[in-house]
């Protein structure tokens, strides 16, 4: 979703913007991660971090990263894990009771207590 919203010219045609209008968004700490790393500038740095004044990061916590390890040993056991950064990011949202938007539902739809919403 951020990605996408960065990428736009016109921001406000991004789904990002959309949902924004008639929900409260947040990121955990592993997407803003992963959008700092990609950032290959300071201007896309700084771009990042424009977006996280209106869309608060959650930060990782015990909390999360035991939720995170449960959601870990089930998949394991399932012979269907995902990366560990998807399983922090479902985690955080589980944990916070919030839904994940995602354009790639792909691994994600494998965390049965995710709730997803998908958009293409």
């Amino acid at each position: 979703m951020v990605i996408d919203f960065l990428r736009k010219k016109n921001k406000q045609k991004a789904v990002l913007w959309a949902i924004k209008e008639n929900c409260s968004c947040f990121m955990s700490s592993i997407t803003y991660f992963e959008l700092m790393a990609g950032a290959t500038s300071e201007s896309k740095q700084e771009d990042v971090k424009k977006v996280c004044k209106w869309v608060p990061v959650l930060n990782l916590d015990k909390n999360i990263a035991g939720l995170a390890a449960n959601i870990f040993r089930i998949l394991k056991k399932e012979n269907n894990l995902i990366e560990f950064r998807d399983i922090f990011i479902a985690a955080t949202a589980i944990w916070h009771e919030f839904s994940l938007a995602t354009f790639n539902d792909k691994h994600f739809e494998r965390v049965d207590s995710l709730n997803l919403h998908h958009f293409e």
